[in-house]
């Protein structure tokens, strides 16, 4: 009788998370919930940016009212930049959030991290990713040694299987069984 498997299929989605000046001193706190939330902190700083930095960093909002009050904010102390990794890391992340204005979050979202941590809409505490590519992007930002290669999903993660990993198991497993040795471990 054959037992059917499910494919192993590999879901990675990475997101930057930022903990803001004015929650630093929740960080572990913080984390923790990050961990209980199923996300995995693939790597982690903790820094202080320039006014500069912050605007590069937060270009597409130039122009608008709070640009200049975010810039200040966001360089006024030291953050903690995280790059969190999951199945709909990005979307997890975002939901895990809540709404970027922390009196609505409050209301609508009372369990929400910018609920918990945030104080307005200018100091919600955290900072996430609105979508992949602006993940990519932000992560490069705030980790420029990162590597972000895709994850090879469906027949190019087979195809890498069968060229690199099961050869090397085989071989393995081979040498192994010819042994038989006494004690595997």
């Amino acid at each position: 009788m054959e037992v059917l498997m499910p494919e192993p299929q590999i879901y990675v989605e990475r997101t930057l998370a930022i903990i803001k000046p004015d929650v630093i001193h929740k960080e572990e706190e913080i984390e923790d919930l990050i961990l209980r939330s199923g996300f995995h902190i693939i790597q982690k700083r903790k820094l202080q940016l320039s006014p500069e930095q912050c605007s590069n960093f937060y270009a597409e909002q130039f122009g608008k009212m709070f640009f200049p009050n975010l810039t200040a904010y966001m360089s006024s102390g030291p953050i903690v930049a995280m790059v969190l990794a999951r199945n709909c890391a990005v979307s997890y992340w975002k939901e895990l959030l809540g709404p970027s204005n922390s009196l609505r979050a409050r209301i609508s979202h009372p369990h929400s991290l910018r609920a918990l941590y945030g104080t307005d809409e200018l100091r919600n505490g955290l900072h996430g990713s609105l979508s992949i590519s602006s993940a990519e992007k932000e992560i490069r930002f705030l980790f420029p040694e990162a590597i972000l290669e895709p994850v090879p999903t469906g027949q190019r993660a087979r195809d890498y299987l069968n060229l690199y990993v099961k050869p090397t198991l085989l071989a393995g497993l081979t040498a192994l069984c010819k042994e038989k040795p006494a004690d595997p471990m």
